[in-house]
């Protein structure tokens, strides 16, 4: 269960005590649609209804909380590779624009494109082990 998002992990679980949505909503005192929600990662269950949770699916806190840090993690990575990859692709197109306009001189745009291929190539190394 170590790679799988809190959402995810919620199905999983779900799935192999044979419950539906609606089995698990009941149990929890929840509607059916929250219950999808908590799947597909668009919410998350009250701090609270945490345990409750767990003992339904026979799992400890523990295990659903480290599932909820991965996502929150996921979603620093993506913001950092989205980063990464927009400092890339401006430092190009600003190059190619200042050129155009001869607004920048050699070193300025080796500099700049040195600091765009930089990032694209952290992000690439960031990246190549999730292919």
């Amino acid at each position: 269960m170590s790679n799988k998002t809190l959402g995810e992990m919620i199905s999983s679980l779900r799935k192999e005590k044979g419950m539906t949505q609606n089995d698990l909503a009941k149990k929890m005192n929840v509607t059916d649609k929250a219950v999808s929600k908590w799947e597909r990662d668009l919410s998350c269950p009250d701090v609270n209804s945490i345990p409750k949770l767990a003992e339904i699916l026979d799992t400890t806190v523990e295990e659903l909380l480290n599932a909820q840090s991965k996502k929150e993690d996921n979603k620093v990575d993506e913001i950092i590779n989205l980063a990464l990859n927009g400092v890339g692709l401006a430092m190009g197109i600003y190059i190619i624009v200042a050129s155009i306009l001869k607004q920048i001189d050699i070193n300025s745009a080796v500099t700049l494109l040195g600091i765009g291929m930089s990032s694209l190539a952290i992000y690439l190394l960031r990246n190549k082990d999730k292919k």
